[in-house]
C-alpha cells in the first residue's frame, strides 16, 4: 500500500503541502497543491494520512481512571473531567486524543489536543475531493530520551519545535528569534546540552547556524513529513474513529509495510526466507522419499504376485491380480473362500453359540457374500454381541427386517 502524506496549515483549508511514497520510507514525489482537489489521486491502495500541525496541538498528561481506556464511552468525559481547570477554552471545542501506548487504571499517558472544528474542516475538504483519511499523526510527538531541536518553516517565519527529555508540556512550538533562544533547553553554561540532536530545513539552515553557533544536520520538509507519518500516533480517536475492522485493517497494512521495507527488520526478513527455502528442501527432500518408499512397495508387491503366480505376465493392479488368481485356484480345486455360504454360516454358528434365546431361523437367503436369516429373534445388545465375535473374522452384521444380515466388512473386501 503506498502513502499520500498530507500537512494540514494552521489555519483553513488552503495550501496543502504533500509527499508520496510506494514504500513509506523514500520520497516518491513532494509539493504542495492550493486545493485539495490538486492533490496527487489517492486511488486503491492508497493510505492517506494527514499532519497535524505543531502549532495546533497542545498536549497534557493525565492519569486514566480506572475502567476507563480507549474507546471507552467515557472516556470524552473522563477527559473533559480531569483537563477541566487546565484548559483556556471549553473542552467541548477540543479533540482529544490518547497515545498509543495508553491503558485504563492509573497509569500515566499523553493526550494530544486540537480544535475540533478546525481539524473537521480539513477532513470534510479532503473527503469531498476523494482523498478521504484514513489516520491522522500529529507532526511532533511527546518522547523520551535528549533533547530534539527540529528549526522548520521559512526564513521569514522560522520555528522551533522541541521534544524530549524535560520538555514539560511534551511538545514546544516556538518562533525561532534570538529572544526566543532563552526558551530552549540549556546546560548550566547556558548551551543546548551536548546531546541534543539539531536538525533543520534547508531554507532556515543557516539561520539555525548562525544563531544556535554551530552545525546543525539538514533534514528536507518531504524527508520531515515521511518521518511523521512513521509515528504510532493517531489522533483520529471518539467521534472520529472509524469502524473497528478498517482501523485494524489499516494498522495492519502500516505494520506489513515497514516489515517489508524497514532496515530494522531486513535480519527477521532474512531469517524468515532462510527459514521457508529450510522448509521447502526439506519437504521435497521427504517428498522424494516418500516416493521411493512408494515404488518399492510395489515392487515388493509385483514381485508377491509375479512370484506366486508365474503365469502372470503383466502386472497393471497388483490386489486385484492376486484376489482374481487366488478365487480360480481355490475353484480348480473346489476350496471354499470367505464368501462362501458355509464359512459364513460356521462363523455365525460360532457368534450365537452363546445366545440360545435367539431361536433358529425361519429362512436362509444367500447371494454373492451376502447372507441374510430371517426369523431370528435378537434385540439390541444380542446383535452388538454377535456383531463384536463376527467382527475379527471379517464379517460384519446388521439387523434387517425380520432377521439378520451378514456379509464381508469392507476392510476384508480384498482378502480371499
Amino acid at each position: 500500500m503506498s502513502l499520500l502524506l498530507v500537512m494540514l496549515p494552521p489555519g483553513p483549508p488552503g495550501v496543502y503541502a504533500y509527499v508520496t511514497s510506494q514504500d513509506g520510507l523514500t520520497v516518491a514525489r513532494h509539493g504542495s497543491g492550493v486545493a485539495a482537489t490538486l492533490l496527487p489521486p489517492a486511488g486503491r491502495g492508497v493510505e492517506v494520512v494527514a499532519i497535524a500541525p505543531a502549532a495546533r496541538l497542545a498536549w497534557q498528561r493525565v492519569a486514566l481512571p480506572k475502567g476507563v481506556g480507549p474507546g471507552s464511552a467515557r472516556l470524552r468525559p473522563a477527559l473533559e473531567g480531569l483537563l477541566e481547570d487546565r484548559l483556556l477554552e471549553d473542552a467541548a471545542r477540543l479533540h482529544f486524543a490518547l497515545e498509543p501506548s495508553a491503558r485504563g487504571g492509573g497509569g500515566e499517558c499523553w493526550v494530544a489536543l486540537c480544535d475540533r472544528a478546525w481539524l473537521k474542516a480539513h477532513l470534510s475538504a479532503l473527503e469531498a475531493a476523494q482523498r478521504p483519511v484514513s489516520r491522522i499523526v500529529p507532526e511532533a510527538a511527546p518522547q523520551d530520551g535528549p533533547v530534539s531541536l527540529l528549526i522548520t518553516g521559512t526564513a521569514d517565519q522560522p520555528q522551533a519545535l522541541i521534544t524530549g527529555e524535560g520538555v514539560e508540556a511534551g511538545v514546544q512550538a516556538l518562533p525561532f528569534t534570538p529572544a526566543a533562544l532563552a526558551l530552549l533547553p540549556q546546560d548550566d553554561a547556558g548551551r543546548l546540552p551536548e546531546d541534543a540532536a539539531v536538525q533543520a530545513e534547508p531554507a532556515v539552515a543557516q539561520m539555525a547556524e548562525r544563531l544556535l553557533g554551530g552545525g546543525v544536520a539538514l533534514l528536507p520538509q518531504p524527508e520531515r513529513l515521511l518521518l511523521a507519518g512513521r509515528s504510532a500516533w493517531d489522533l483520529a480517536q471518539l467521534d472520529l474513529a472509524q469502524n473497528t475492522r478498517a482501523r485494524a485493517g489499516k494498522r495492519l497494512a502500516s505494520l506489513w509495510r515497514a516489515w517489508l521495507h524497514e532496515r530494522v527488520w531486513r535480519p527477521a526478513r532474512w531469517g524468515l526466507a532462510l527459514a521457508l527455502l529450510a522448509n521447502l528442501a526439506g519437504l521435497n527432500a521427504w517428498a522424494w522419499n516418500e516416493r521411493a518408499s512408494l515404488r518399492d512397495l510395489r515392487a515388493r508387491i509385483d514381485a508377491v504376485l509375479t512370484d506366486t503366480f508365474p503365469q502372470v505376465r503383466a502386472v497393471v493392479d497388483a490386489p486385484v491380480q492376486m484376489e482374481r488368481e487366488v478365487a480360480a485356484l481355490r475353484q480348480a480345486t473346489g476350496a471354499p473362500s470367505a464368501r462362501d455360504m458355509e464359512p459364513m454360516l460356521a462363523a455365525l454358528g460360532q457368534a450365537l453359540l452363546a445366545r440360545p434365546e435367539a431361536g433358529s431361523p425361519a429362512a436362509i437367503e444367500y447371494d454373492t457374500g451376502e447372507l441374510t436369516l430371517k426369523g431370528l429373534q435378537l434385540d439390541g445388545a444380542a446383535l452388538q454381541d454377535a456383531a463384536a465375535h463376527l467382527r475379527p473374522l471379517g464379517y460384519q452384521a446388521e439387523a434387517v427386517e425380520g432377521g439378520l444380515r451378514v456379509s464381508q466388512a469392507a476392510s476384508a473386501g480384498a482378502q480371499p
